[in-house]
């Protein structure tokens, strides 16, 4: 039946516990950090302690309730997530200076947001009374029905609802995305990694990263047990992740497991990242769009012409099996028309059989070790 099995890494193999903790610490950086926009209220520091990374982590995610929306919604990247959660405090602090500088902030709000536009936000904010408010993010985005990149274009109503101008600055691709994108990597990787990944030093030093605290979700020797079976079966093993190369490739190695992939069908956010640069109009490429999982279907060889042009849903989409544990893997694998494979490892655990059942998954499985059963 099948041929090929792709798989996600987060929340399938790895947990995404300290991704989690690292977009929280991205969020409250940005927030707090005199680098950022330095708000009273809480004091940043760039290496906290585990009990301050679990307050952080609670409050910004309002006890996980903006991550479970958000990945019911259908986005997947925690790039993506640390955009939504700052973009939409810094839309309320803006919407809060509008009253007495509209000018200063149509400027900003028509404009890209860059460190500099930062830097004047924080300038403008001194003495002024404004309260970060993590748990009104659902309730703002719930009025809407946005889904998946819609979710980021949404915060561009929410700069008409709640100040009147008109923009549409907010989106995949705009400079503070990026801006936040490099942040995260920051924490995730540390002082020691992260110029391999974003091309220059810490632009707050001090953090040591999480790539070293990596936790599997099952013990590693028994997932390299059902892989080396799988490939002793004949199925051609990939990966379509939203993590980056180095914190894809460096973990697996460490725990024994990316021996048995296909090193050709290994697909990372920095292969859609260059992607999305080679062709900037067909951006956002990241889950739940198709494009890595059709990368790892195709292959690392094929040109992104192929990948683009591939009639969708496939002929042969029972060949193709993807594994994961979120509503944007599931989105991804419909639109090529193949088979997916729920695991209840995510976020939520054996709470996300429901929505699994509703979305009528082909298979829910209590982790990856029993993708056995179904074969």
């Amino acid at each position: 039946m099948f041929r090929t099995i792709l798989f996600d890494v987060d929340g399938v193999l790895l947990s995404e516990e300290r991704y989690f903790d690292a977009s929280a610490l991205t969020v409250w950086e940005m927030l707090y950090s005199p680098k950022y926009l330095g708000l009273s209220g809480d004091t940043f520091e760039p290496a906290p302690e585990e009990g301050t990374i679990r307050r952080v982590r609670k409050e910004v995610f309002d006890d996980d309730k903006v991550l479970n929306f958000i990945k019911t919604r259908g986005i997947n990247a925690n790039w993506d997530m640390v955009y939504l959660v700052f973009s939409y405090e810094l839309v309320r602090l803006l919407a809060e200076l509008h009253k007495t500088k509209s000018a200063e902030v149509e400027t900003i709000l028509t404009s890209q947001i860059h460190r500099e536009a930062i830097a004047k936000v924080q300038e403008m904010a001194k003495g002024v009374e404004f309260k970060v408010d993590y748990a009104s993010f659902v309730a703002d985005f719930e009025k809407s029905t946005a889904e998946k990149q819609a979710l980021l274009l949404y915060l561009n109503d929410l700069v008409r609802e709640k100040t009147g101008i008109e923009t549409d600055i907010f989106s995949r691709n705009s400079e503070l995305w990026d801006l936040c994108q490099e942040t995260f990597q920051e924490w995730y990787l540390g002082d020691r990694l992260v110029a391999q990944s974003i091309g220059r030093p810490a632009y707050q030093e001090g953090k040591r990263g999480f790539l070293d605290d990596e936790i599997p979700i099952v013990e590693p020797k028994k997932m390299a047990k059902v892989l080396a079976e799988l490939k002793n079966r004949g199925y051609v093993l990939g990966i379509g992740t939203g993590r980056p190369r180095i914190e894809t490739v460096e973990p697996l190695k460490t725990m024994g497991l990316l021996q048995y992939f296909d090193e050709n069908r290994v697909v990372t956010a920095s292969d859609v990242l260059e992607a999305e640069k080679r062709y900037p109009e067909r951006a956002p490429l990241a889950k739940p769009q198709p494009y890595c999982y059709i990368k790892g279907m195709l292959g690392m060889d094929a040109h992104d012409e192929e990948c683009f042009n591939l009639a969708l849903p496939i002929e042969n989409g029972e060949e193709i099996l993807v594994v994961g544990d979120s509503v944007a893997d599931y989105m991804a694998a419909r639109s090529i028309g193949c088979k997916f494979a729920a695991t209840l490892t995510g976020l939520t655990g054996q709470e996300a059989r429901a929505k699994f059942e509703e979305l009528k998954a082909d298979y829910i499985l209590d982790d990856m070790t029993h993708i056995l059963t179904i074969l």
